[in-house]
């Protein structure tokens, strides 16, 4: 019997980046991909949190998250937010720290009650680190183009590490491209060994720039923070902002700092939630 079946979940968002929270703190194994799978077609999502017992003393839980594919995500940052607000709101904290695949994750009360801050780490930028396929010595832009050599639609984009590997797309409308067609396309070309999340990016101003996002295993969704983190640090690599900005990304808008002391990005933003629930378990009986 899966360790999901009748177990209580929350449906939540962070700016539109559809996420359920599942606390499986003293549950044995992880979450299996069918199982992930089985959920996202009950209750549809783009990230699938879940929380597993702690392995390092100090953190509040193992973080595993999940795609709607069923995949693994080594970061998501808009579903840190919505885990954070619900460990606040269960244990009065105002701090919590916690593991993922990518790292430990430092989290606190943002500047207004309704923010939550999460420390995302030092993005990486070596081509083996994102992982690329060959080797460039400057990711702040890689030879990548979609369309005729002569008049690419898409070409050029940075790459950024930030837990999940990205590309970024700078141009001059986010909205003038179809993502939903070529999204899929680049996430898998095989310059990506792990596929990428593909962002569209338009500097607005140094302090604000506009963002579309496909996002590896889960398509193209209305917020994507781990996306937001690696385009605020490609822009400030290419001299284009701030290290402090304000992405504005379809679901809603994200501060970035790249802060410099330790090249740590902070994003903060609001955590969402619509409503608790519990698994049928006839959704896991066919999952191997």
């Amino acid at each position: 019997m899966s360790a999901l079946a009748n177990h209580a979940f929350a449906k939540m968002n962070g700016i539109g980046n559809e996420i359920v929270v599942v606390d499986l703190r003293g549950a044995k194994g992880p979450v299996m991909p069918a199982e992930a799978r089985a959920v996202a077609a009950h209750v549809p999502y783009d990230q699938l949190m879940v929380l597993e017992t702690p392995r390092l003393a100090g953190t509040e839980a193992f973080i595993r998250i999940y795609n709607n594919d069923g995949s693994e995500a080594g970061a998501c940052g808009n579903g840190m937010r919505c885990v954070v607000r619900r460990v606040f709101e269960a244990t009065g904290a105002t701090a919590v720290t916690f593991e993922t695949k990518a790292g430990l994750l430092n989290c606190w009360q943002g500047p207004l009650p309704d923010l939550y801050t999460i420390d995302m780490g030092a993005p990486k930028f070596g081509w083996h680190d994102i992982p690329l396929a060959e080797e460039f010595r400057d990711t702040r832009y890689i030879e990548l183009q979609i369309g005729p050599i002569d008049a690419p639609v898409l070409h050029s984009p940075s790459a950024v590490s930030m837990g999940n590997p990205h590309a970024i797309f700078w141009v001059d409308d986010v909205d003038g491209y179809d993502l939903g067609r070529l999204g899929p396309l680049l996430e898998n070309h095989p310059i990506f060994p792990e596929r990428a999340n593909i962002t569209l990016a338009h500097v607005v101003d140094r302090d604000h720039i506009t963002i579309r996002t496909w996002e590896r295993g889960a398509g193209l969704t209305k917020a994507c923070g781990s996306a937001a983190c690696a385009t605020a640090v490609a822009a400030a690599r290419l001299k284009r902002a701030n290290r402090t900005v304000e992405i504005t990304l379809p679901g809603g808008k994200l501060g970035i700092e790249w802060r410099e002391r330790d090249d740590h990005v902070l994003m903060t933003g609001p955590a969402a939630f619509e409503y608790e629930g519990r698994f049928d378990p006839a959704l896991f009986a066919n999952v191997a």
